[in-house]
């Protein structure tokens, strides 16, 4: 059975070859760089040369914890550094776009955050900056490298359950908004900052959908001005289907975070680690019960790696071996756009109270 794994094991793979190595800079120092980015980029050997913010003394506290070299005084110092090839963004979706202009407008390659800007139509026109720029960018939906949707995805590229008929990711937590004062206070908040990593995946594994409907909700006396649980339903030909539940006011203290996909001959299930116990998170869980493979059951896969901070590395791995060989980055920005228009549509239908067709 250990070979019959090896495929699922390769894809899973967060390896940066050596000639697909070029020097990046940062935008950016609060808590999802020190805690995620960097661990990853440091795990993966990666050179980081500078980071900037516009608070210097935490870039200079992080720089110190990471051993950066540069602390830029500004983003235009940044630019002007000609060792940097490629500019992780990593500052609030608010202040993104400009970011994103003027770093495209320098000719380095980008790795964006998600989500990409406050609108699809924004997000279009980024897009349509970074080609006429002729750089390379990409958009951090790293949960498409998170080594239980990974592996997932690809016992489905294996054929293991079949033709598949339905998808579905539940989540129930607790989620400390407190921790970015600025979503405190977003009025499109669960949709645009949580679970746009959900709807990402649902995209990734089933393309674009027929029709889309959400319907969303707030809990008497939260903190966070915008919506906190989200029902989602997608619909695809053929009788596909795919749902996606969040809620984020879990006062029962039994956190769960499961996915599923159903197929013809199989089902694939497990667990996304990190939201049992956020931040600090586990591995995730990853199971197949198949009649392709014959696995007599449910079959675990060894997953070893964790979302934070593993999986950013593939985000920025995935970009930089499409600098250099030219085969997409899984999660492009013209990509990504898509997804946006996802999102859009999802607040239409919460908004208007309705089924939204694509």
């Amino acid at each position: 059975m250990i070979s019959v794994l090896a495929p699922i094991d390769a894809f899973c793979s967060l390896d940066i070859p050596l000639a697909h190595r070029l020097p990046i800079a940062i935008i950016g120092a609060g808590g999802i760089v020190a805690d995620a980015h960097l661990p990853a980029y440091q795990q993966a050997g990666l050179e980081i040369v500078g980071v900037a913010d516009v608070d210097r003394k935490r870039a200079g506290d992080v720089a110190d914890r990471f051993g950066i070299p540069t602390v830029y005084s500004s983003v235009e110092s940044l630019l002007e550094d000609d060792r940097v090839a490629v500019v992780d963004i990593a500052v609030p979706y608010q202040a993104q776009p400009d970011v994103f202009r003027r770093v495209a407008t320098a000719g380095k390659h980008i790795l964006a955050q998600k989500p990409l800007a406050a609108s699809a139509r924004e997000a279009a026109d980024l897009a349509d900056i970074a080609e006429a720029h002729h750089i390379r960018a990409a958009v951090n939906q790293q949960l498409r490298f998170d080594e239980g949707i990974a592996g997932a995805y690809a016992m489905v590229e294996q054929g293991w359950i079949g033709e598949v008929s339905a998808m579905s990711i539940t989540v129930n937590i607790t989620t400390p908004w407190h921790l970015w004062e600025w979503a405190l206070h977003a009025k499109r908040l669960e949709v645009l900052m949580h679970s746009i990593h959900y709807h990402d995946v649902i995209r990734w594994f089933l393309g674009e959908p027929v029709s889309v409907h959400c319907v969303a909700g707030k809990t008497k006396g939260q903190s966070p001005v915008g919506e906190t649980r989200t029902v989602t339903s997608y619909r695809y030909p053929e009788d596909v289907v795919a749902v996606v539940h969040a809620n984020h006011v879990n006062v029962g203290g039994d956190n769960s975070a499961v996915f599923r996909i159903d197929g013809s001959h199989g089902s694939i299930r497990g667990t996304l680690g990190l939201l049992y116990d956020y931040p600090d998170g586990r591995p995730d869980t990853l199971e197949v019960n198949s009649l392709v493979v014959a696995t007599d059951g449910w079959l675990p896969y060894p997953v070893t790696r964790r979302w934070i901070p593993d999986a950013f590395a593939g985000t920025m791995g995935s970009l930089l071996r499409e600098i250099a060989t030219g085969e997409p980055a899984r999660s492009t920005i013209r990509d990504n756009v898509k997804t946006m228009q996802i999102v859009e549509s999802l607040y239409t239908s919460i908004e208007e109270q309705r089924e939204v067709r694509i």
